[in-house]
């Protein structure tokens, strides 16, 4: 029931108390239901279509939520974490909404079985805290015991419920060689995995399989005049971040001309000023430009631009002027590499650059039927690339398909007998709230969930309580049979990273909206606009 505010300020509805948190929570479980049907190896696809008619097929649950546009201020919330969540870790997004949701969906029942908000957050948090230290300790293996195939199956296990899972062998390997190859170590000493110096190229023909690596950085554009040669060794690079073309003279000069003559003789100047510039580019060293023997790539996407200019030590330059107003290009502006060379992918033209001189650049070339299917792969490596590297960063994973869930629920059940405060209940319905991960699993695959959880759930107890029955802790479930086994045997693993995050951000958003107990719509004042 809303109630219009009575105070002569407030011109709007407000809601408060418990109307406010269930309709919260159904606007959040509404987000959920939406992506729930994507998680999983069997898990289904959207298709999405925007006000313009474009269409893009995905199961990528950020993806999915940032084309929905939610009204809603509480499943924004929800939306936003899912793009965190891409953002800190690069896959795990539906997980983290689901259990988001289900996290909120117990804790609006505990607050109409009279329990106040404010016990039920402090559960939810010791019950988060706990559960983040008992995978770090406990769960999490490190990646050495496991060598350079749990790389692998990192990368098989985050495609699996992507359109390439057929091909995730193949993809897998291409993705571990990707990562691997942009190694780098930083100041600190640090090793460090730019994937952002990975470029994706997407080319139409050929099936996905005929995908591949290249060595070096390809810009998807060719040479800017065809009289250019096609490959240059060693090159030394220029990044100029603006126009070469004939130089206009300065806004707010005004010329006056008497003589028409003088007006060609202006021309001139100015084309003679680009000459200049030019000249002066390869008095530095570059080579590049036609009469030079050089190649130049024009309109190159200003992410490219950097990462090229990253990878091959050169610095961009926005101007040629310098202090006294005179202008100059420095040598020690240039960037090198073993060689440029332009070569023909599917029907476009790309210059690669290859063997750069800082880190080194690869970019995947992929092939495809249509555009759909070119964007979903995009998106399924890029969450693959993402899981990689945390994989290598972190060093520790952990054993996919529910198990992680299985047994955080088993242990914070005990825990939550072992205090004797009001919290018990929180973390009783939070330990239960985990679940939903192997039971939204188990539905997907059309399993029985009920019965499959139950078996999960006495093989992790037994974990927790037979000191000899430790191994049974990588118990998850094999949703193609529709049973049991040892996942971190399987070869199914996720970054322990990952995991943490997934708990951490799901149980922040849930109390974000579980705060909330009030909620005030304000209208504009029409009689204002009137005066």
């Amino acid at each position: 029931m809303a109630i219009a505010a009575q105070a002569p300020d407030i011109l709007g509805e407000r809601q408060s108390g418990q109307d406010v948190r269930t309709q919260n929570v159904m606007a959040c479980q509404a987000v959920a239901n939406i992506v729930k049907s994507s998680l999983g190896p069997v898990g289904l696809d959207k298709m999405l279509v925007d006000d313009i008619g474009d269409v893009t097929i995905t199961n990528d649950g950020a993806t999915i939520l940032k084309m929905l546009e939610v009204e809603h201020p509480a499943a924004k919330v929800l939306v936003e974490l899912a793009e965190l969540q891409d953002r800190e870790v690069g896959d795990g997004t539906t997980s983290v909404v689901i259990v988001a949701a289900e996290f909120l969906k117990r804790a609006n029942d505990l607050v109409r079985n009279k329990i106040h908000p404010t016990s039920i957050i402090s559960g939810f948090r010791l019950a988060m805290r706990e559960a983040c230290k008992y995978v770090e300790e406990k769960l999490a293996v490190k990646v050495e015991k496991l060598g350079k195939d749990s790389l692998v199956n990192c990368a098989k296990t985050s495609m699996s419920s992507k359109l390439i899972a057929g091909d995730s062998d193949f993809f897998a390997n291409l993705v571990v060689e990707a990562v691997l190859a942009v190694k780098m170590t930083n100041a600190r000493g640090e090793v460090r995995y730019p994937i952002k110096g990975i470029n994706v190229l997407k080319a139409h023909g050929k099936s996905a399989r005929d995908s591949y690596l290249l060595n070096g950085y390809a810009l998807n554009t060719g040479r800017a005049a065809q009289g250019m040669p096609l490959r240059v060794s060693p090159a030394k690079i220029a990044c100029l971040d603006f126009n070469l073309q004939k130089t206009k003279m300065q806004l707010g000069v005004q010329v006056l001309v008497t003589d028409p003559r003088e007006l060609e003789k202006i021309r001139q100047r100015e084309a003679d000023m680009t000459k200049e510039r030019i000249e002066k580019l390869l008095k530095a060293g570059a080579n590049y430009f036609v009469e030079a023997g050089a190649i130049a790539v024009r309109r190159v996407r200003k992410e490219d631009m950097r990462h090229v200019a990253k990878a091959t030590g050169a610095t961009m330059v926005s101007t040629f002027a310098d202090m006294e107003g005179e202008e100059t290009f420095d040598s020690s502006l240039l960037g090198f590499a073993d060689e440029v060379v332009e070569e023909r992918i599917a029907d476009d033209d790309v210059v690669l650059i290859k063997g750069t001189k800082s880190t080194s650049a690869v970019s995947m070339i992929l092939r495809g039927a249509n555009d759909y299917m070119l964007d979903e792969m995009e998106r399924a490596l890029h969450d693959a690339l993402s899981i990689v590297k945390r994989t290598l960063e972190s060093n520790t994973v952990v054993a996919g398909g529910g198990a992680v869930e299985a047994a955080l629920s088993v242990y914070l059940e005990y825990l939550a007998t072992t205090l004797g405060s009001r919290e018990q209940l929180a973390i009783a319905e939070f330990a239960e709230a985990l679940l939903i991960i192997p039971k939204v699993l188990a539905v997907n695959a059309a399993k029985d969930a009920t019965e499959l959880v139950a078996k999960l759930r006495a093989y992790h107890h037994t974990a927790q309580t037979k000191a000899d029955k430790k191994h049974f802790s990588n118990m998850g479930l094999d949703l193609l049979n529709g049973t049991v086994r040892n996942n971190l045997e399987a070869g199914v693993i996720e970054p322990a990273m990952s995991k943490v995050k997934i708990i951490q951000f799901a149980t922040e958003a849930a109390i974000t909206i579980l705060r909330i107990d009030d909620m005030i719509k304000l209208m504009k004042d029409e009689s204002q606009n009137e005066e």
